[in-house]
């Protein structure tokens, strides 16, 4: 396998910043989305728990964890910087947490 590849990792919220709940169809949809453009997609169910100071506003976190392993290349992360941009509208967040690295495939 000659391909470059990074992994993407999204912490996806599941109450908004409110405190209610994120609808578990924001989830599916989002997982959905990132199959069909990639062809698979992973996620980690195990929760996710964090803490964040914005401005004076404490927020509590509950998120899961959704990873792809997609080429490394310009189109990958313009897909990426894109889709963050929808992420945050769809879940009613400040801002989504996106990392990515390069990996290697045997």
């Amino acid at each position: 396998m000659n391909t470059s590849f990074r992994r993407f990792e999204i912490l996806l919220p599941l109450r908004f910043n409110n405190g209610t709940d994120v609808p578990d169809a924001f989830v599916a949809d989002t997982i959905l989305e990132l199959r069909e453009h990639f062809g698979a997609v992973s996620c980690e169910t195990q929760l996710i728990r964090g803490t964040w100071t914005h401005e004076t506003e404490v927020y509590r976190d509950e998120l899961i964890r959704v990873f792809v392993d997609a080429p490394d290349s310009a189109t990958s992360r313009t897909f990426f910087t894109e889709f963050k941009e929808r992420l945050k509208t769809r879940f009613g967040q400040l801002d989504i947490w996106m990392t990515t690295y390069p990996i290697e495939v045997l």
